[in-house]
C-alpha cells in the first residue's frame, strides 16, 4: 500500500459569513471529507486553533470583522496552525487581490462563482501534497530522533571504552584510587577556567573540553607495561627501575595507536589521549620526559594534565610516602610555576584550589 494513501477523512474548515455559500461548500465536499464551518474569523481561529487542526482551510475575504486576510496573518503566525495549507474562495478578482492573498501563504486562490469539478480536484490536490509533505516531515523526525540515539550510543561506547582501559592502569596499581576519576575532574576545571584566556581559547572549544574530559583517565594507561616488581614497589626507585617507570608515557601513546592501526583511522577522541599520555611528564623548563619538550612544544592538553596529575600524586598516599595537605600540596605546586608548569596554568590552578579540594574529597580513594 502506499504509504501517502488516506486511512481515515481528510477534514476540512470552511470559513464564509454567507449561509447559502456555506451550504454550497458543505453539500460539494460532505461526501469525501469531514467538514467544519466557520461563519467569521473570530470562529474560523477557534476552530482552527483547537487540539486537532484542520487538514485544509478554504477561506474567504470579504468578511465583517476579521477579513480573510487577517485570518491566514494569525493562522501563519502561530505554530500549531502555520503549516494548514490554505485556499481562498473569494468574489475578489483583481491581481493584486490575488497577489496578495498567495504573499500572505495561501495555496490557491479560486474566484467565485465556483465550479464544483475545479474545486474538488484542487481540494483533492492541495491535500495530497499536504500529506506527502507530513509524510516527509514525519520521516526526517524519525531520522533525526535515530540520528540522535545512535549519537548518544557511540558517546557512551566511548566512555565505557576509555574507562576500561583505564581502569586496566588503575588494577596494576590500586595505591591510586580514584585517581583517573579526580583527575578527569581537575582537568576540566582547568579547561574551563582557561576557555577565555587569549593564549588557549582557541583550543579549548566546548567539544574540545568534553574530549578532554573523556581522555584525561588514559594518561596512565601505559602502566599496563610496567613490571610488578617496579610498579608495586613499596618503596623509592633506584635510577634503573626510575627509567622504565619512565617508559609508560610511551607504551601508552603506543598502545592507543595500536588500538586505531586495528580501526584502520584515527579516533578523535583518542588524539587527546595520545597526546595526555605521551606529554603529560614534560615539563615547562624542558626537564622533564620522554621528549624533553619545553614550554609550547609541549601540547596544551598535557600541560593541564601535568598540573591535574602533580596535585593528586602530591595529596595522594603512597607505600613510601603519606599524602600532603592541600595547603602544602598548593605551596610545591605554586614554586613549580614557570618551571614545571605552563605558568598560565598554574595561575588557573591557584584560581580553582578550593574546587581541586573538593573534587578531592568527592573522590577520595
Amino acid at each position: 500500500m502506499d504509504n501517502l494513501t488516506v486511512t481515515h477523512k481528510a477534514t476540512i474548515l470552511v470559513v464564509d459569513d454567507t449561509p447559502n455559500n456555506l451550504s454550497l461548500m458543505s453539500g460539494l465536499l460532505k461526501d469525501q471529507y469531514k467538514v467544519k464551518i466557520a461563519n467569521n474569523g473570530e470562529k474560523a481561529l477557534n476552530i482552527a486553533q483547537a487540539e486537532s487542526p484542520p487538514d485544509l482551510i478554504l477561506l474567504d475575504i470579504m468578511m465583517p470583522g476579521l477579513s480573510g486576510y487577517d485570518v491566514i496573518r494569525a493562522l501563519k503566525a502561530d505554530p500549531r496552525t502555520r503549516e494548514v495549507p490554505v485556499m481562498f474562495i473569494t468574489a475578489m478578482s483583481e491581481t493584486e487581490d490575488e497577489r496578495l492573498g498567495l504573499e500572505l501563504g495561501a495555496v490557491d486562490y479560486i474566484t467565485k462563482p465556483i465550479s464544483p469539478p475545479i474545486l474538488l480536484a484542487r481540494v483533492a490536490t492541495h491535500l495530497k501534497i499536504k500529506r506527502a509533505s507530513d509524510f516527509l516531515k514525519d520521516q526526517n523526525a524519525f531520522l533525526e530522533d535515530e540520528v540522535n540515539r545512535r549519537t548518544r550510543e557511540v558517546q557512551a561506547i566511548q566512555d565505557v571504552t576509555i574507562l576500561a582501559m583505564a581502569s586496566l592502569a588503575e588494577t596494576r596499581d590500586n595505591e591510586t584510587g580514584n585517581h583517573i576519576r579526580r583527575t578527569q575532574h581537575y582537568v576540566r576545571l582547568l579547561a574551563n577556567r582557561l576557555q577565555t584566556h587569549p593564549r588557549f581559547g582557541y583550543f579549548l572549544s566546548d567539544k574540545t573540553i568534553d574530549l578532554l574530559f573523556k581522555s584525561a583517565p588514559l594518561h596512565d594507561i601505559g602502566k599496563v607495561g610496567i613490571p610488578d616488581h617496579i610498579l608495586l614497589k613499596p618503596g623509592r626507585f633506584t635510577p634503573e627501575e626510575f627509567e622504565i617507570m619512565k617508559t609508560h608515557t610511551t607504551l601508552g601513546r603506543d598502545a592507543i595507536l595500536a588500538a586505531e592501526r586495528h580501526l584502520g583511522m584515527e579516533v578523535g577522541f583518542l588524539s587527546l589521549a595520545k597526546e595526555i599520555a605521551y606529554y603529560h611528564q614534560e615539563k615547562w623548563d624542558g626537564s622533564g620526559y620522554p621528549t624533553g619538550a619545553r614550554g609550547e612544544q609541549i601540547p596544551i592538553s598535557a600541560r593541564l594534565m601535568a598540573v591535574a596529575d602533580v596535585y593528586d600524586a602530591l595529596i595522594s598516599q603512597r607505600p613510601y610516602k603519606d599524602g600532603l595537605p592541600h595547603d602544602r600540596a598548593v605551596e610545591i605546586m605554586r614554586e613549580g610555576r614557570g618551571t614545571h608548569f605552563d605558568p598560565d596554568v598554574l595561575d588557573a590552578f591557584l584560581a580553582l584550589q578550593d574546587e581541586f579540594r573538593s573534587v578531592a574529597l568527592i573522590y577520595a580513594g
